[in-house]
């Protein structure tokens, strides 16, 4: 008994600072494929902001904040959370979440969007994005389920999944004069 006592705050200690560690951990839900998500731990669990889509395989609400749609995260489900390690990348740690969506504007809500707020980089609305979170995206709470093991020992695959469909494209082939005119510009 005292052996699985131990066992069990081991792995709540190798979640919680890896996670807290980590600037990405991936997240996969019910349905749909992990995906990469920015969070920040707070309060025992990881807290996550995004938006959800419209069913068309879009995300709807803002571009700029993290999709959550297709991932099957609901309120009261589970989730399994991978978590990199931020020196190597390579997977450290996976463990088994219970999901809560926090509600805009209560106690909870508040304190994480706090932490939340921080950790956002390159926010277009630094001083109105608490409030447009509110209105347009949800906040989840990812809490380790204490009865679910830290599982450290993967297989050799590499788990690799083909990327998400993405309006992004890859930049294209440089001109084939603008090394000439970079060197003139250097000697003149």
């Amino acid at each position: 008994m005292t052996e699985t006592v131990s066992q069990a705050l081991l792995d709540r200690a190798l979640i919680e600072e890896a996670t807290k560690k980590s600037g990405l951990i991936w997240v996969r839900g019910a349905t749909g494929p992990a995906r990469a998500l920015w969070h920040v731990w707070h309060d025992g669990a990881a807290c996550v902001v995004g938006t959800d889509g419209d069913g068309t395989g879009r995300a709807a609400g803002p571009a700029h904040e993290q999709p959550l749609h297709d991932l099957g995260l609901v309120d009261g489900g589970t989730a399994t959370v991978t978590v990199r390690s931020k020196d190597k990348g390579g997977r450290l740690v996976s463990w088994q979440a219970r999901v809560s969506e926090l509600a805009p504007d209560g106690e909870a809500w508040q304190a994480a969007v706090e932490d939340l707020k921080g950790k956002r980089l390159n926010a277009p609305d630094a001083e109105t994005m608490p409030g447009r979170w509110a209105r347009e995206c949800r906040v989840l709470k990812l809490a380790p389920i204490t009865e679910a093991a830290a599982h450290t020992d993967f297989d050799d695959s590499s788990q690799a999944a083909v990327p998400l469909p993405t309006p992004a494209t890859t930049r294209r082939p440089i001109p084939a004069a603008l090394p000439k005119l970079l060197r003139r510009k250097r000697k003149g």
